[in-house]
């Protein structure tokens, strides 16, 4: 039997498994060499703290290192554009965030990628928000801050990590709640704005658990309340909004996406690291410490990741859009 060319229809099928052969292989053998991983702020934020656990328990299964390289600025949108615009190759992955892929697109004017342009590998996991401020700020409990922050207007200074990073969509919800209007002071990632809280320079901030935990136990920080439907185990004095009067729930998470257009079986290959690295029982009891929990496992397939964005996306948007015409930028 031949081919309508005039092929015989062995040697088409031979020269199909020829042409198809180079990204089957690539897929057996990735990786050969390290992976970039870019954190789209800059070290010591949350989005950087969580990669580094996770991804250097990745690298042990995929049997090459995941280097992370922290690209900072714009609320995310400068290290995440990178990332967009970056060969599909499973070589250059994002550690992105609720930030990244929900606010930034929704609060950054002329930002250059959607959520679209990425695949999704896996969440990585989930933490509450938490109030935080100087370590002097005369409130002596939750109460006495909320009324502090509304009598004050723009008297105040609330820190977040930049325009679209989850340190401003978190403050943001917060501030529309109990109806603050601080002033907001903008900073290229959590780090910098870290410090200069704890340094006295500004005077609040709404941060995930897991970059704020440490610095509330060395007393460096105080923390007033959680974003939490219940107190954190890792900060059991500290209550939550909601016990205290304030409807401020909200879950920030992250995890890894890789350029659209990566090939499935590197994906496929990549989120099974991820899930091996979040069964282990060292990564989970470090996220855990710091105040995060591990997605369960069915949430961690690239569709159910997907779809779990998608809803992220479609639940935030207005709520966001509603809550940045109300407050200063």
């Amino acid at each position: 039997m031949t081919s309508g060319m005039g092929i015989p229809a062995a040697c088409a099928a031979a020269l199909i498994a020829l042409i198809a052969a180079p990204s089957v292989l690539h897929a057996q053998d990735y990786p050969t060499r390290p992976v970039n991983v870019v954190v789209p702020f800059p070290a010591g934020g949350p989005s950087d703290v969580v990669a580094r656990i996770v991804t250097e328990q990745m690298g042990k299964t995929l049997g090459q290192p995941l280097v992370i390289e922290n690209v900072g600025g714009a609320g995310g949108v400068i290290g995440s554009g990178r990332v967009a615009a970056a060969s599909p190759d499973g070589y250059t992955l994002l550690a992105g965030s609720m930030g990244s892929h929900v606010a930034a697109p929704v609060l950054t004017p002329g930002i250059r990628y959607s959520p679209g342009d990425f695949v999704p590998i896996g969440p990585t996991a989930h933490s509450p928000a938490v109030i935080v401020a100087r370590k002097n700020f005369p409130a002596k409990d939750f109460r006495e801050f909320v009324a502090d922050v509304k009598e004050q207007g723009n008297g105040f200074k609330q820190a977040h990590g930049g325009i679209g990073a989850s340190s401003h969509m978190a403050c943001l919800l917060f501030n529309t709640e109990v109806g603050a209007k601080p002033t907001a002071v903008a900073y290229r990632g959590t780090g910098p704005a870290m410090n200069d809280l704890i340094g006295g320079h500004v005077d609040y901030f709404c941060e995930q658990s897991v970059s704020v935990t440490e610095q509330v136990k060395a007393g460096a920080i105080k923390a007033y309340a959680v974003s939490a439907n219940e107190r954190l185990a890792s900060l059991p004095d500290v209550p939550t909004a909601k016990e205290m009067g304030v409807n401020y729930v909200m879950s920030i998470w992250a995890g890894i996406f890789a350029p659209k257009g990566t090939p499935a079986p590197v994906v496929a290959k990549l989120a099974d690291a991820l899930d091996k690295a979040l069964d282990d029982p060292t990564v989970r009891l470090r996220i855990n410490t710091l105040g995060g929990s591990i997605p369960g496992k069915a949430e961690r397939t690239p569709a159910a990741f997907e779809a779990y964005v998608k809803g992220e996306i479609a639940r935030w948007e207005p709520v966001l859009k509603a809550a940045a015409a109300e407050q200063p930028k």
